[in-house]
């Protein structure tokens, strides 16, 4: 079986092996003889790492509703909920899936932190063959949870150990720093410990270019671009390729391609597929019919309309991504915005059966980003002719012409427009704004307040707590 039909079989298993609260932090007590008996064989870590992958499952079946604050994607369906508050940029500190992405992300670091320790009380043993690549998945989901968490809500609780519940009151959000410390250093020991590719059966799992192509990001988020480059160029060596066809990115009867590096994988059928499908779909019958989806549609997370005039012509592309209509035997046919849709993105359309999720996986990180990303670190580091290398491999791969000639600063500009071209709607935008500093040029016309770059921690956290000098609101949403 792949490994996201795995991740379901494993998922009950799980709970017996790391449990669950509804406490602070998601702390679980420790002291039942259960859970320590069934960390005994290698079967029982790999159950428990299955687990970790279980939690990122949740977590990144709504990661697009922060990319909704951005500037590119919109919310067209009418109806009040976060998803309109965020493309509104209303949010407010009490929204349930603020305390859903804290105590989901807990939660995962929680269940890492006890196989760590568990793996501790173990002696190094022969029979135990893939002890270290058990290790370096779970630092690598540990280190992930915690990146995803500090560019959400910034300083954190750090948490790198299992601790009871009264431990977990005194814990104070730690500087952002500190959280990076941790993050980098999790990811290092990851990509000495993971292989480079697995067998058919465990394909999906993190790997040793997963590692490094996250731990890039991480640097090129803290500004770190000195180790950017030198990481996110370590992983041009490993034998990734851009896909000829961009549209095939999103064929996902074959997502495990030379562009792939690192998905959340989901599969069609009950409570193991996505909502990606029928959340991204425009609420007209006809389109429904012509794709072939059964279910509703929520006009949700679908390009603005202003996204629509800035590509360049003849841009490969723009139809999956920014689409206003669909082409039916040769005849375009438009989106006649009857109950709101005018515009959509077709990169998570999958057929769709009744009573069915979406197989659409989230990509998390595939190479095409890494180009990107790379490019930016060469030229912060003043190596523009090599900047352009990467850029123009993306260009020339959407059917545009190599750019030359640049300034450091006109590259600049190209590299964050290409990657709003290259990257919309796969839940990047809205942080490639804040990292960059450009959130309040972009989204102050349209609201933003500057304290906004931050989400708010949980009200309900801070009220479990109850100790403001260690534990605050983020300032402005006091």
């Amino acid at each position: 079986m792949k490994m996201k039909n795995i991740i379901s079989i494993i998922s009950m298993v799980v709970i017996l092996l790391v449990g669950c609260s509804e406490d602070f932090l998601e702390i679980s007590p420790e002291s039942t003889a259960n859970v320590t008996m069934l960390y005994k064989t290698e079967k029982d870590f790999n159950d428990a790492v299955i687990g970790c992958y279980d939690g990122l499952q949740s977590r990144y079946g709504g990661f697009w509703q922060y990319d909704l604050a951005s500037e590119d994607a919109i919310h067209q369906w009418p109806s009040e909920g976060l998803t309109l508050r965020m493309d509104k940029l209303t949010w407010q500190d009490n929204e349930s899936y603020f305390q859903d992405s804290w105590s989901g992300y807990y939660e995962i670091i929680f269940r890492a932190n006890t196989i760590l320790s568990k793996f501790e009380e173990i002696q190094d043993d022969a029979s135990f063959g893939n002890k270290d690549q058990l290790i370096g998945e779970t630092k690598f989901l540990r280190a992930l949870a915690y990146f995803d968490l500090v560019r959400i809500f910034g300083a954190l609780p750090l948490v790198d150990r299992v601790i009871t519940a009264e431990e977990a009151l005194l814990i104070p959000r730690e500087d952002v720093d500190k959280i990076y410390t941790l993050i980098i250093s999790d990811l290092l020991d990851a990509e000495n410990k993971l292989p480079e590719e697995y067998s058919q059966t465990d394909v999906g799992r993190a790997t040793k270019g997963a590692a490094k192509a996250i731990l890039g990001r991480v640097y090129l988020t803290h500004k770190d671009f000195t180790n950017a480059e030198t990481k996110l160029e370590e992983v041009t060596n490993m034998g990734y390729a851009l896909l000829t066809d961009y549209n095939d990115l999103w064929d996902y009867s074959f997502e495990h391609h030379s562009e792939y590096i690192f998905d959340i994988e989901f599969e069609e059928g009950v409570n193991e597929g996505s909502n990606f499908t029928n959340d991204f779909m425009p609420e007209e019958h006809w389109v429904r019919e012509y794709y072939n989806v059964a279910g509703g549609a929520s006009n949700t997370y679908t390009p603005a309309f202003e996204l629509f005039d800035i590509w360049e012509e003849g841009d490969l592309r723009k139809d999956v991504t920014c689409a206003n209509g669909v082409t039916i035997d040769g005849v375009f046919v438009p989106l006649e915005g009857s109950v709101g849709a005018k515009t959509f993105q077709k990169k998570y359309i999958t057929e769709i059966k009744q009573g069915q999720g979406c197989k659409a996986n989230w990509k998390v990180i595939r190479y095409g980003d890494v180009l990107l990303m790379l490019a930016e670190a060469l030229n912060e580091n003043n190596k523009t002719d090599e900047s352009l290398i990467y850029l123009n491999m993306i260009r020339n791969r959407g059917g545009l012409e190599s750019l030359s000639g640049l300034s450091q600063s006109e590259i600049r500009e190209k590299i964050y427009l290409e990657r709003r071209f290259e990257l919309s709607f796969e839940g990047l935008r809205w942080f490639d704004l804040v990292r960059t500093g450009r959130a309040m040029e972009a989204l102050g016309p349209l609201g933003l307040q500057p304290y906004q770059v931050l989400f708010p921690v949980p009200l309900s956290q801070i009220e479990i707590v109850n100790n403001r000098d260690i534990f605050d609101q983020n300032p402005g949403y006091e």
